[in-house]
């Protein structure tokens, strides 16, 4: 096991948006992922944006006041509701945004963005839904596992993303433990969302920003998490990397240079609709 030196850091907006930040200092650190925010927002934040050759997906906790209303440019029209996920797979390009559902309530939620493979990149956009009644739960002594992405301990997510990736929402009682198996040829992140816990016998929590705590497995190992005085929650994103260029302006990132000169040159012509 090899410990990456991504952080986690603060990225809020203005004061109806809050947000701890994961990223790497290269793209290369977090494949697939690109970028994870642990946020909460109460008022629209963002105005309507495009994205290409990714993917944004959004997982709302369950203790969120209200849901998100999402929408893009291809039509759809989404609430997503607490404990429920979208998948936006932005492709050759697609124009979204996303608001609270119920303006100053607060939302909780996690904004993924996820690499899509270098075949795929020019797809057409596409997006995905999962209701917080369909994403499984697996339950152990203390601990409750949501599987709203890939699988866990046999129990697997009725979405098939086109980046097969896992994304598993851990809730811990004190005391409790969770031994957590990552297959060989993948990477396992882990994001403290309140509490403290112990990851692999060291402390892990919100308190200690700014130190390297994503622990990524090259070959198949065990990792094990346990909560300390008044319990934990955690958040687990696992796949396997792209090993592909990562070439970016911001909302969109492509494998080669050509790709991303020709969806933003699209985007400025129009081509990916409008809000």
């Amino acid at each position: 096991m090899s410990t990456a030196t991504a952080r986690i850091q603060r990225a809020n907006r203005g004061s109806h948006f809050r947000a701890y930040r994961l990223h790497g200092t290269n793209p290369s650190q977090l494949d697939p992922f690109m970028g994870i925010d642990h946020a909460w927002m109460s008022a629209p934040t963002f105005p309507p944006h495009p994205h290409a050759g990714f993917s944004a997906v959004t997982y709302l906790f369950l203790d969120s006041e209200t849901g998100i209303a999402n929408r893009d440019s291809q039509g759809n029209s989404t609430l997503i509701e607490p404990g429920g996920l979208h998948w936006t797979a932005a492709g050759r390009g697609v124009v979204h945004e996303e608001n609270p559902a119920v303006l100053g309530s607060t939302t909780h939620l996690l904004q993924i963005f996820v690499n899509l493979p270098r075949d795929k990149q020019n797809a057409a956009p596409f997006a995905l839904s999962l209701a917080a009644e369909n994403v499984p739960t697996v339950q152990r002594p203390g601990v409750q596992v949501r599987v709203p992405l890939g699988s866990f301990d046999g129990v697997r997510s009725p979405l098939t993303p086109p980046t097969d990736v896992t994304l598993l929402d851990i809730t811990l009682e004190v005391g409790a433990e969770l031994a957590l198996p990552v297959a060989a040829g993948q990477r396992a992140f882990f994001m403290p969302i309140f509490g403290n816990a112990e990851l692999n016998g060291e402390s892990f929590g919100l308190d200690d920003l700014g130190s390297p705590i994503l622990p990524t497995a090259t070959e198949a190992t065990m990792h094990k998490l346990a909560a300390k005085a008044g319990g934990a929650k955690v958040a687990v994103f696992i796949g396997e990397p792209l090993r592909q260029p990562v070439i970016s302006n911001g909302p969109m990132a492509f494998a080669s240079h050509e790709s991303l000169t020709q969806a933003t040159a699209a985007y400025h012509r129009g081509e990916m609709g409008r809000l």
